[in-house]
């Protein structure tokens, strides 16, 4: 096993025909790699968060796309991209709150309609550029958010983070943790508290984890611990990722970052949303209009426990995100600089042409 630093969340193996991913529902005790190459392998390590992370997903898709047509015995375009189609309307029912899914394999099929005057080989071909290039293009991009959000951080700072938002989550550096990792380079000494957030414990299995590995001080803490922190002067910032951001600035992210955002607000303390452009969602008005999966009931009541922790049939409310009000929101960082509010008119300015609803 290659040591921790060396590996990709998601890659693709071209040569062995396989999408390569660290199962991370098997981290920290294992350290796992999966070669997938069927379809529905590939979502249901979607769905099941072997894969996880908004980005990470994104392009475990654009992967996940190509290898269902790229052994298609498929002898003209048309029947070719109606494979394509089927598969992809496979992956995208997946998970649907991260736009980076719908948003990977929607620009996979404009890919697919721009090739239509190419031989099935070559669209194949294409394809597998086109995923290649959303993997180099979020590594790019990650780097760029840490560049971004290290310049709102100040050395020796205590950050507060939930969820992973990581390499784990990424293709390299993360969104929200990459400022820690370039800020680790040049010896800020950074003092990081991860929220272990419940239910899956994201925080406490993939964040601290990462973290340790890095040599960046981490404490883990349980989620509702964030107010005694902040309430000490320990915490200076806060830093969070996001799976959608709607038009007005409201975001979507893992279940629990809208309560820290109400926290931070009481504290005075600034609290930062860092993604990728491509979880900007122009055509989605406020976080009103998000979807919010819900997931299964046994993810609360036993995933983690030896034995069962609560009550047979007690019910169950799970879902897997909240939306942060934008008014919460100190600034969002992308890869293309900081919006700060309001955000009706500072994201669209992030914006390129490409990037609007057609």
């Amino acid at each position: 096993m290659p040591a921790a630093g060396s590996l990709r969340s998601v890659r693709l193996d071209e040569e062995a025909r396989v999408l390569e991913i660290i199962d991370q529902t098997l981290l920290p005790a294992k350290t796992v790699l999966l070669r997938l190459s069927e379809l529905e392998d590939i979502r249901e390590a979607i769905y099941s968060l072997r894969v996880r992370g908004a980005p990470a997903i994104g392009i475990a898709a654009a992967y996940g796309a190509y290898l269902a047509v790229r052994t298609s015995s498929a002898r003209d375009r048309e029947a070719l991209a109606a494979e394509f189609r089927a598969a992809k309307a496979r992956l995208a029912s997946a998970r649907p709150t991260a736009v980076n899914l719908s948003w990977a394999l929607d620009r996979m099929e404009r890919r697919l309609d721009a090739s239509r005057d190419r031989g099935v080989a070559e669209i194949k071909a294409a394809l597998r550029d086109e995923a290649e290039a959303i993997r180099a293009e979020d590594e790019a991009s990650c780097r760029a958010i840490g560049e971004h959000g290290l310049s709102l951080l100040g050395r020796g700072w205590g950050i507060l983070t939930h969820c992973n938002a990581g390499w784990l989550a990424t293709s390299r550096y993360g969104t929200a943790l990459a400022p820690l990792y370039l800020g680790r380079e040049r010896g800020y000494g950074f003092r990081v508290f991860a929220d272990e957030t419940r239910p899956l414990l994201q925080g406490a299995r993939l964040t601290a984890w990462e973290l340790g590995q890095a040599g960046i001080d981490v404490t883990l803490i349980c989620d509702n611990m964030a107010s005694i922190v902040m309430k000490r002067g320990l915490v200076r910032a806060v830093l969070v990722g996001c799976d959608r951001v709607a038009a007005n600035g409201d975001t979507a992210n893992k279940i629990g970052t809208s309560g820290l955002a109400v926290l931070a607000r009481h504290y005075g303390i600034p609290f930062y949303v860092l993604g990728p452009v491509s979880t900007l969602d122009p055509a989605c008005p406020t976080g009103a209009a998000i979807p919010v999966e819900e997931r299964p009931p046994e993810e609360v009541t036993e995933r983690w426990y030896a034995r069962r922790m609560a009550p047979e049939g007690v019910k169950v409310f799970n879902p897997a995100f909240d939306v942060t009000d934008a008014g919460l929101v100190s600034a969002i960082i992308t890869e293309r600089g900081i919006a700060r509010p309001p955000y009706g008119e500072s994201l669209p300015r992030m914006l390129a042409p490409a990037d609007l609803p057609k």
